[in-house]
């Protein structure tokens, strides 16, 4: 069942997100103002060395007043596509520049207060370029054991939500690649 939108005011705007309020209608005609934040889309970036290892960022979070691995990513900028803008975060954040990228997964979430969109990038490689630009996003960076990320989410060293969702679709993905054993 879809709603209506009969209108929508700013409360607050940034370069990164706005509040909005939105004049809402569900079908059974109940209307009130629900609101709304509006996000830029993002990115996150998982890139594989061929010891089946990826590409993790160690680092606080304020907001959440917490400590974990993540995959390095982060804003899409104005006239880049969301491929462009993970090799170049990828990049900025670890130094490493990543080859042969291809989407992973797209995600949308917190769809019931927000549009913001993530896409999840996999590449089978990259190369080292020099520190990273933004070094202040992480205390460290290192190369993580594919095998080790089911008990690093289970033990909450790995959180976000860009980090979890595309690693559990990656472990997902390499085992649907494994030759099916059959059953006899």
């Amino acid at each position: 069942m879809r709603w209506t939108v009969h209108g929508e005011r700013r409360l607050y705007s940034s370069p990164w997100m706005s509040l909005e309020l939105s004049d809402v209608e569900r079908p059974d005609g109940v209307r009130w103002e629900h609101h709304v934040v509006r996000l830029r889309g993002s990115v996150g970036i998982a890139v594989l060395d061929p010891a089946d290892r990826v590409l993790m960022v160690w680092r606080h979070r304020f907001t959440t007043d917490t400590w974990n691995w993540e995959l390095p990513g982060g804003w899409v900028d104005p006239g880049e596509s969301p491929r462009q803008a993970a090799a170049r975060e990828a990049e900025e954040e670890t130094g490493w520049r990543p080859a042969r990228l291809r989407e992973l997964t797209y995600l949308q979430p917190v769809a019931g207060i927000t549009d913001a969109e993530q896409w999840i990038y996999v590449a089978d490689r990259g190369h080292y370029t020099g520190p990273p630009v933004d070094a202040y996003e992480s205390d460290r960076i290192d190369w993580i054991p594919l095998a080790d990320v089911p008990e690093l989410i289970r033990s909450r060293r790995i959180v976000g939500g860009v980090s979890v969702a595309g690693l559990l679709q990656l472990i997902v993905d390499r085992a649907e690649e494994q030759p099916r054993r059959s059953v006899a």
